[in-house]
């Protein structure tokens, strides 16, 4: 390919519009938060990685919800007490990382126990130079108030547009507005909020996600970060479809119009093989301004699209 990619600063949120060659005129950000070899010619020197994730609950969550089980919490380190959690920033600075992503298990009533930890999130916001994410759950006006006081870098909260999402897959007796009432708690505090819209997470059909960019729409977040429903072995949902990946193009593009002004990215999660091919230049197609974990065939696909790229080794949540 020959193009060289380079470490992007800014955002030219006026030049969204899909491209097919010719002069650069929008920009796309790859985001590489862990540890992933690159073929150099994407990716020259690359250095440290970026964002470790741990889990303030270890493994356990309340909910086991029928698309995840607890089964995400495996893959984070373990910090259950502020003390732990401290050691854990500690060490991360040390590697040289940027970013801590701080997340949970949630209780019977769809909050994560993060209530004794904000002291120790003010702590290493105030005495590292990581940056901290926490995947929020549903928040109280205390602990909106508390992330706030502690200077968190960016709120992560799932949002969830239909009532029977919420109760058949969560498993909680919760309505839509309940989401929307977090999100209001969050962003009125002037937190930097990148709410999260699983695709096709009502047991592998879309839902209530047209809702939930409708009420995403109404606050002024930081970033929306689109995922997509993977089936995960183990889980009550393993043997579900995730939707076509013409059916996540056709969301990305109502996303894009939506958000003219707004980051909207492609986050992690997402399905595997050819869908995951599909999806991914779907979204450059789109315009969407950043991917997570590319595969290289769409940094080439960026690269004959002519797009101003970047890498950016942190969580998708912290775009420009």
């Amino acid at each position: 390919m020959g193009k060289k990619f380079f470490m992007k600063t800014d955002h030219p949120a006026a030049t969204r519009q899909p491209v097919s060659g010719g002069e650069k005129t929008r920009a796309c950000t790859f985001f590489l938060p862990a540890f992933r070899k690159y073929d150099p010619t994407f990716f020259p020197g690359r250095g440290t990685c970026g964002t470790l994730a741990v889990s303030v609950t270890g493994p356990d969550c309340r909910l086991r919800c029928q698309h995840c089980g607890g089964r995400i919490l495996e893959n984070m380190r373990p910090a259950v007490t502020p003390e732990a959690l401290w050691q854990e920033a500690r060490q991360v600075a040390a590697q040289g990382r940027k970013s801590l992503l701080v997340s949970g298990g949630a209780r019977a009533d769809g909050t994560v126990p993060l209530e004794l930890f904000i002291p120790v999130l003010k702590r290493i916001r105030s005495e590292t130079k990581l940056k901290i994410l926490v995947h929020t759950g549903l928040v109280s006006p205390a602990l909106a108030d508390g992330l706030a006081e502690a200077g968190i870098d960016a709120a992560l909260i799932d949002i969830i547009g239909h009532a029977d999402t919420i109760r058949q897959v969560y498993h909680l007796s919760l309505s839509v507005g309940d989401y929307e009432t977090s999100l209001r708690l969050l962003t009125e505090r002037g937190l930097p909020t990148a709410p999260h819209v699983v695709l096709g997470l009502h047991f592998g059909r879309f839902l209530g996600e047209d809702r939930a960019l409708e009420m995403i729409g109404k606050y002024p977040v930081k970033a929306v970060v689109l995922v997509g429903f993977r089936p995960l072995p183990g889980t009550a949902m393993a043997g579900c479809l995730p939707p076509a990946p013409e059916e996540f193009g056709a969301f990305f593009e109502k996303a894009r119009g939506l958000f003219p002004q707004t980051p909207v990215v492609l986050g992690c999660e997402r399905p595997l093989g050819r869908h995951r091919r599909e999806t991914e230049r779907l979204a450059l197609e789109a315009g969407l301004d950043g991917i997570a974990f590319p595969l290289e065939r769409t940094l080439a696909r960026a690269a004959a699209l002519n797009l101003e790229t970047g890498f950016q080794e942190d969580c998708c949540a912290l775009i420009a």
